[in-house]
């Protein structure tokens, strides 16, 4: 049973496209048939000022740590700190790359595997230490991710391909269960036609599967976007009775990139 933590760069994913991320499935994922979850920490900032004077900012952020607490996370602020340069402008700073640093790097002595929410390279030199002390680094992010974060991380996978991670905009209607987010795996040009990649998640682990899609389903102008193997796209996928019920992918979009 590997004895697994989660650190959320919370500031770094709110930033970069992981707002509203669902936390529940982050513990989904630390606890499955072969892993337990001994940790998870959410690293975020707080207007400390406006908390005292806002009482509806300080409800709903409240509310918010909340939500986290009841999911299994210990919040770790880091307060908003406001300076004033000779001209006079205000800059704001709340960064709290150091305090998540710290922490994992105490704390990996106990345990196997971590999961870890960011998508900043300043946590480049953190990843390799904690793989030094035996951890398995998996990384999650949405956009904006280092490349060399990617490539250093045991495994990486955008957070927008975890199944129920960050719900899909639109992604209702008769059978809106059935939307998903996915990859290029192979594509035909000339015949316009190829296969999607997209993940499930059973117990808590992620299960890679392919479905079919066709040009003659996608809303978008160029056969061009499915040549370029990072891109990230959403469908729809139904069983099409003209094709014996065979799973297709339908309603082709892209993923928004704001």
């Amino acid at each position: 049973m590997l004895k697994t933590a989660i650190y959320v760069d919370a500031e770094n994913i709110k930033m970069s496209g992981g707002y509203g991320m669902r936390y529940d499935v982050l513990v989904g994922l630390a606890n499955s048939p072969n892993s337990v979850m001994l940790r998870a920490n959410c690293y975020l900032a707080e207007d400390h000022e406006r908390t005292q004077r806002d009482p509806e900012y300080r409800q709903k952020v409240y509310a918010y740590h909340n939500i986290l607490r009841n999911c299994g996370f210990k919040i770790i602020k880091k307060y908003v700190r406001r300076f004033k340069d000779e001209d006079g402008n205000i800059t704001t700073k709340a960064n709290a790359d150091m305090d998540l640093a710290i922490d994992a790097l105490l704390q990996a002595r106990n345990l196997d595997r971590i999961i870890l929410l960011t998508g900043d390279g300043d946590f480049l030199r953190l990843i390799i230490a904690l793989q030094n002390t035996g951890c398995r680094v998996e990384v999650i992010g949405f956009h904006n991710v280092s490349k060399e974060l990617r490539e250093v991380a045991d495994s990486y996978i955008s957070g927008f391909l975890v199944p129920g991670l960050l719900p899909i905009a639109g992604g209702h209607g008769d059978n809106g269960e059935r939307w998903q987010r996915g990859t290029v795996a192979n594509f035909n040009q000339d015949r316009g036609f190829g296969f999607f990649r997209y993940y499930r998640l059973q117990e808590g682990v992620l299960q890679s599967e392919t479905v079919f899609f066709h040009l003659s389903k996608s809303t978008l102008p160029s056969d061009h976007f499915f040549l370029e193997p990072h891109r990230i796209f959403e469908f729809r996928i139904v069983d099409n009775p003209a094709n014996s019920n065979r799973p297709e992918a339908w309603d082709i979009r892209l993923l928004k990139e704001g």
